[in-house]
């Protein structure tokens, strides 16, 4: 049996996404830019996906400006938000947990001169509000929080964070990094006070390459793409259009049965973190019940390295994570294992299970069973 536990790093295609894309790369291939009818079926497809993911999130369709993913789409948002409000202050803060696009841009606007708040979390990988509003100055411009942690799976408090920022002053954007929450609930930008919101299609069974920043209308952005002036020049280049619409069909999809598709998601974690705990010395990292995300589960594995049970799962056919895939060839103790408090001998002996619409309770046995045979072995072998 082959089974795939890596969502958060990257999904299945839905047949449908595929086969749009290749309809458009071999038929509808025009450039979008193109005044002839060629480039006008091309504009139609961009046209419609603003339309389906604006109604998605109850936005304008002017609004929503496409990338090539998720770090695009943080790099922009903060970089562009950070130089075009500069005068306003140059205090941005974050959280110590973020995705790599988001805490590496903000190393980068530290080296331009901007001041850097991180919020540190608790035990479950949570922010405190308390520590938020405690962080908030006169100077500050932009606060950024992710939706869902890509590791743990801990989801944020941000219709009250917004609620907190904007209480405070309204001046001051609100920027979220949705990359793992898009798909798994309903995100309302307006009603929830955020500014600017992140999405990548290949988490949500689209293409990878792709995704789509969410811009409100009285925002103050800059560009950091230059060129043609495309999607009013705030990114600029030929828009990647089989891509687009690949993004805007998966969206469709995911979002035409998400009730149900959550509930059974959620019963798939359950399953597997009953069956896990089963084996001794083992800890669910994060939040392991409907707290949490519906599909992230982060365990420690006492006295075994994350990479020698990864592979001894991969021999049976079950492919699994030891971390964030961005950061996956650059091994490094997880910046949010540690923030979250995790004991020292255990940051190297965890290993992310993700799932998706694909996954079966078939498939999370069979990996209970592998896990059972395996880890006391694996125990058996290491040395101390």
């Amino acid at each position: 049996m082959e089974v795939y536990l890596d969502n958060s790093a990257t999904t299945r295609s839905f047949d449908e996404v595929a086969a749009l894309m290749t309809q458009i790369m071999c038929e509808d291939y025009g450039n979008p830019s193109s005044l002839h009818r060629k480039g006008v079926e091309a504009e139609k497809y961009i046209r419609y996906a603003k339309d389906v993911i604006a109604e998605n999130l109850k936005v304008n369709q002017k609004e929503i400006f496409f990338t090539s993913g998720g770090t695009e789409s943080d790099n922009l948002a903060l970089m562009g938000c950070a130089y075009a409000n500069c005068r306003s202050g140059r205090h941005l803060i974050t959280t110590q947990i973020e995705h790599p696009a988001v805490l590496q841009t903000m190393k980068h606007l530290e080296e331009e001169g901007f001041r850097v708040t991180y919020l540190p979390v608790d035990e479950k990988g949570c922010i405190r509000l308390e520590d938020l509003q405690r962080a908030i100055t006169g100077e500050t411009i932009l606060v950024s929080i992710m939706h869902t942690n890509n590791e743990v799976g801990s989801m944020q408090p941000i219709a009250e964070a917004g609620a907190l920022i904007k209480g405070i002053n309204p001046r001051i954007l609100f920027h979220v990094d949705a990359v793992q929450g898009y798909g798994k609930c309903r995100i309302y930008p307006k009603r929830m006070k955020i500014d600017l919101l992140s999405v990548s299609g290949h988490k949500i069974h689209g293409p990878k390459g792709v995704g789509f920043l969410y811009v409100d209308e009285k925002v103050k952005i800059k560009p950091i793409v230059f060129g043609g002036g495309q999607q009013k020049g705030i990114r600029s280049g030929t828009e990647n259009v089989p891509a687009i619409a690949g993004l805007a069909k998966a969206i469709e999809i995911i979002y035409s049965d998400l009730d149900r598709e959550v509930e059974n998601l959620y019963r798939l974690k359950r399953a597997f973190v009953s069956g896990v705990q089963k084996i001794d010395n083992v800890i669910v990292n994060g939040h392991p019940n409907e707290t949490g995300a519906p599909h992230i589960v982060s365990v420690s594995f006492q006295g075994v390295r994350s990479e020698v049970i990864l592979h001894a799962l991969e021999d049976k056919g079950v492919y699994v994570s030891a971390g964030s895939a961005c950061s996956a060839r650059k091994p490094q103790p997880s910046a949010t294992l540690r923030a979250m408090g995790i004991h020292t001998q255990l940051l190297g002996s965890t290993i992310r299970f993700s799932f998706s619409v694909f996954t079966t309770i078939e498939e999370i046995n069979y990996t209970l069973q592998m896990l059972y045979d395996i880890i006391p072995m694996l125990r058996k072998y290491t040395r101390q």
